[in-house]
């Protein structure tokens, strides 16, 4: 598996929502109702995603293969934690 540059973008309407795409496709492949829901997208970042690569949230692995199979990836917000009561 090799990398790709990718562009990242955040979410209008959520905060810590991401869509990775490739560089050189953009967002054609997302879908239009994904889209609607996403708000703007607002370019976050661009960088070249490669499997070495850290990410703080992501498996880089796993953003490649969705990327190439489905020409995106969403990254979702963190569920926020609630802890268990005894």
């Amino acid at each position: 598996m090799i990398g790709r540059l990718c562009n990242v973008y955040k979410s209008a309407k959520t905060a810590n929502l991401y869509l990775y795409v490739a560089r050189d496709v953009g967002l054609v492949h997302v879908p239009e109702a994904l889209l609607e829901k996403f708000g703007e997208p607002e370019l976050a970042l661009t960088i070249d995603l490669h499997p070495a690569r850290t990410l703080a949230r992501e498996d880089p692995i796993k953003v490649i293969a969705a990327i190439e199979e489905n020409g995106f990836y969403l990254q979702l917000p963190p569920q926020p934690y609630i802890p268990k009561t005894l």
